[in-house]
């Protein structure tokens, strides 16, 4: 049965097409564990299904060809095999000699899933799998494939990037990303369940907008209860997830997990450089492919500082939950409570941080909301070094626009508007005057807040503000 399927609008119009090509189709769908990716195939292909197999986490190869031959006589059960198939290269056969059955013109869609799984080492699944269409599926263009993983690395070199017999042969991709603002309010409407934007936007930034996190909400539930019983109960739903998120999804997850504590230390993000030099981490290459792996997987995001060179770029721990985890459930948090730490400072100073982490996620409705989404933008934040004549200055987001504009970004979290005091006013004027010294010649800024509820007018406001978007644009 179909249930519904909530946002992925732009991931729908793709499987739309797909369905109607008349050649035969061969989709690469990655993305984080969680994310909703088997869902949305099997929900949206539902009636076109005609062959599913999926790995099995630390199975041996044996194991996934017996998986494999349960599912051929599943979704073929008048082609029943007895004798099971020893590789892949004849488990590949078996498939095609049942697919000679279907007599039905309509697309048939075969999917793959969690496909590095399937993967086992010297099992020359990848192998067989390249022969298996090239040989016989790219022939037939009644046919989609569906190749699924949760490991977006190992999607992207073995698969995307494959240099053997699949070497340019996917039709098409897609990055599964987490809810945006607007989704994860629709989702929750869906259950049933109407929170505030303020509380929507709280529980975003706990839970990273991952689909299946949001079930912790129950209805009838408060948040504070919701994130409470799946948080900081023994047996929560979220209470052991840190651990299983990495493990299931990279070989020796304890080095990425080293990395991702670091780069939880630093707000700003930390360079390869300043990584390495933390003492506690890989050196080489190892770290290199640790940061590309969790950067594939949306863990981390690579920024260029404004006006710097590449080699200098930023890494930052842009996921919800890790940071959640790391700062208030990692020690004693079955001591602790849900109510305990919403009303402490450091929750106060956290959301402040996790604030900004959203809107760099919604870039697009920050643009819509200040009327450019047709201008070409780059976004990155920008900090100066303090010394001894000079106090450091860091500015939460820069917008760099096509059109020779700069929108300085003050990104605030408050329970009420915010207020532009003597103080704060005087610390603004001397970042953005850090700023401009070295800005680009031609290029004008522009300075925008954006809030929870909007900043309080007074004559602070009036002299600097040039224009300010509150969340509820973020929900666009």
């Amino acid at each position: 049965m179909q249930h519904t399927i909530i946002g992925r609008t732009a991931e729908i119009k793709i499987l739309e097409w797909l369905l109607k090509s008349n050649q035969p189709e061969l989709l690469a769908i990655y993305g984080r564990r969680r994310i909703g990716k088997t869902y949305l195939i099997k929900n949206y292909f539902s009636e076109h299904l005609k062959f599913v197999c999926s790995g099995e986490s630390g199975g041996s190869m044996k194991t996934q060809l017996a998986n494999f031959q349960q599912q051929l006589n599943f979704w073929f059960p008048e082609n029943r095999q007895i004798q099971g198939p020893e590789t892949w290269q004849q488990a590949f056969v078996l498939l095609r000699n049942c697919l000679d059955t279907l007599k039905t013109k309509r697309k048939k869609v075969l999917f793959f899933d969690e496909l590095p799984w399937l993967d086992t080492h010297k099992s020359g699944f990848i192998s067989a799998f390249g022969y298996f269409w090239n040989i016989y599926l790219s022939e037939r263009s009644d046919i989609l494939v569906v190749i699924c993983g949760s490991a977006a690395s190992w999607m992207i070199k073995k698969i995307v990037n494959n240099k053997g017999g699949l070497y340019n042969r996917i039709t098409q991709k897609i990055r599964l990303r987490p809810f945006t603002l607007k989704e994860t309010k629709e989702y929750l409407h869906y259950r049933h369940i109407r929170f505030s934007d303020y509380q929507v936007l709280q529980l975003y930034m706990i839970t990273g907008g991952i689909p299946h996190y949001l079930n912790v909400v129950k209805r009838g539930e408060s948040l504070h209860q919701s994130i409470n019983n799946a948080c900081f109960n023994p047996n929560g739903l979220l209470a052991g997830e840190f651990q299983n998120l990495y493990a299931a999804l990279f070989n020796n997850y304890e080095r990425h997990i080293q990395v991702i504590q670091a780069l939880a230390q630093k707000n700003k993000g930390l360079t390869r450089a300043e990584l390495l030099s933390t003492g506690r981490l890989m050196t080489g290459g190892g770290l290199s492919n640790v940061l590309e792996e969790l950067t594939e997987s949306g863990f981390v995001e690579k920024t260029e500082p404004f006006n710097r060179k590449k080699k200098e770029g930023l890494y930052q721990l842009i996921d919800g939950f890790s940071l959640f985890y790391l700062k208030f459930m990692q020690r004693n948090y079955s001591k602790n409570d849900w109510l305990t730490v919403s009303q402490m400072a450091q929750y106060t100073t956290w959301c402040g941080y996790a604030f900004e982490n959203v809107c760099m996620k919604h870039i697009n409705q920050i643009k819509t909301a200040l009327g450019i989404s047709g201008i070409n933008v780059s976004y990155c934040s920008w900090y100066q070094s303090g010394s001894k004549a000079t106090d450091g200055a860091q500015i939460d987001l820069l917008l760099d626009r096509a059109d020779d504009i700069i929108n300085i970004c003050e990104i605030k979290f408050s329970v009420n508007q915010f207020l532009i005091d003597k103080r704060y006013n005087q610390s603004l004027q001397q970042k953005i005057n850090a700023f401009r010294t070295g800005m680009p010649k031609g290029k004008a800024t522009v300075l925008t807040f954006i809030t929870t509820y909007g900043v309080a007018d007074n004559e602070y406001k009036l002299n600097l503000v040039d224009n300010e978007i509150t969340m509820e644009s973020l929900f666009l």
